[in-house]
């Protein structure tokens, strides 16, 4: 399963400007990317009662920006404003990379008394898309993810040998997280759990639901690629996400209109270990290796966190089994881009410009 915040896939055509490269360029050049707790604002009068206000925001390693329209503009950039707190808030309790987050006092002890409702919550929709994908979807790759990264990131990279593998997948299964009401324990020593798969997809709800409770009911919600949008866009109409291709950065030929819904990506074009791209930050639990047959998944769902979670889970499946997998859930639909071109999408997938050269598979 995907170990890392998503790359950055799609971006919003039409009404907003498309989330730029930049951060990820300035990175590329050396830079190092500093996540601010202060958003920058913008608006617009669209009309005699229609504002439409933007706001962006460095956060989980990506661009976070929301698009909201409505009649006053002071609510929203005040409902905007109390959501990234929330989103802040979220972060500090899921993330595995600050000493004296929950995550990391559970994977430091392999128990957590206590733990806080959010973090239960996402354990246990984990733990269900776990079942549901027959082990497709495993918050438990840390100890994977972190063997490749710490081996192969690095001045002289060293391949993890089979015996390694093997080793560290002695400490992976999430069938072996037990969760209750009043604490989380990880059955086998050395287990270790990561929620980015997961955890995008679960602030960018939350997001949501400050808008939402604040009347706002038009927005679109970006985290780098998980994208949640209410109501239409400002001119009537879905909001048209465009979809990346793998194989030319910057090209966008495949595209989807969310209104109350939910896309999100997996791909292994953005972050990976090594230059052959054998390994990268999406794993499969079951073999130790990270899959191959994919470039990249794009999943819409009701919800972001199950989209996120279905990407994931299908990328590390393959395109045949993952667009049936998709395909027999109510509400869903998926878009793969396999490692040779080729497309494949589900039924309830809406039609799509292909790709240049790509084969098209039904």
């Amino acid at each position: 399963m995907s170990s890392a915040a998503h790359a950055d896939f799609a971006r919003q055509t039409g009404d907003t400007a498309a989330v730029s490269h930049t951060l990820d360029a300035l990175r590329d050049l050396g830079f190092e990317r500093v996540e601010s707790r202060d958003a920058a604002f913008g608006a617009v009068r669209l009309g005699p009662a229609l504002w439409q206000v933007t706001a962006e925001r460095p956060a989980m390693t990506t661009l976070v920006s929301i698009v909201a329209l409505g009649p006053s503009r002071e609510r929203i950039e005040e409902a905007i404003g109390r959501s990234l707190e929330e989103m802040h808030r979220l972060i500090d309790l899921l993330t595995r990379f600050d000493d004296a987050s929950p995550v990391s006092v559970l994977n430091a002890t392999g128990r957590l008394g206590g733990p806080p409702p959010e973090v239960r919550t996402v354990v246990s929709h984990a733990l269900h898309y776990h079942r549901l994908t027959r082990g497709a979807f495993d918050v438990s790759v840390a100890p994977l993810v972190d063997l490749f990264w710490n081996r192969l990131v690095r001045a002289a990279p060293v391949e993890p040998t089979p015996a390694e593998i093997a080793d560290t997948l002695a400490r992976v299964g999430a069938g072996h997280v037990r969760l209750s009401r009043r604490r989380i324990d990880l059955a086998r020593p050395g287990m270790r759990l990561t929620f980015d798969g997961i955890a995008k997809g679960y602030i960018v709800d939350a997001i949501c639901a400050e808008l939402d409770r604040a009347g706002v009911s038009r927005y679109l919600v970006n985290a780098g690629g998980d994208i949640r949008a209410r109501g239409m866009n400002a001119r009537a109409r879905p909001w048209t996400i465009a979809v990346e291709n793998p194989w030319r950065r910057g090209e966008y030929t495949h595209g989807v209109g969310l209104t109350n819904s939910a896309v999100a990506t997996s791909g292994n074009y953005e972050r990976f270990c090594d230059t052959a791209r054998r390994y990268h930050h999406i794993v499969n639990a079951l073999t130790g290796r990270s899959p191959a047959h994919c470039s990249s998944v794009s999943v819409v769902a009701p919800t972001s966190m199950e989209a996120d979670a279905l990407a994931t889970s299908v990328f590390v499946m393959g395109p045949r089994q993952g667009v049936a997998f998709i395909e027999a859930l109510p509400g869903c639909a998926c878009l793969v881009l396999d490692h040779e071109g080729g497309v494949h999408r589900s039924a309830a997938w809406p039609s799509a410009t292909p790709l240049t050269g790509g084969n098209e598979t039904s």
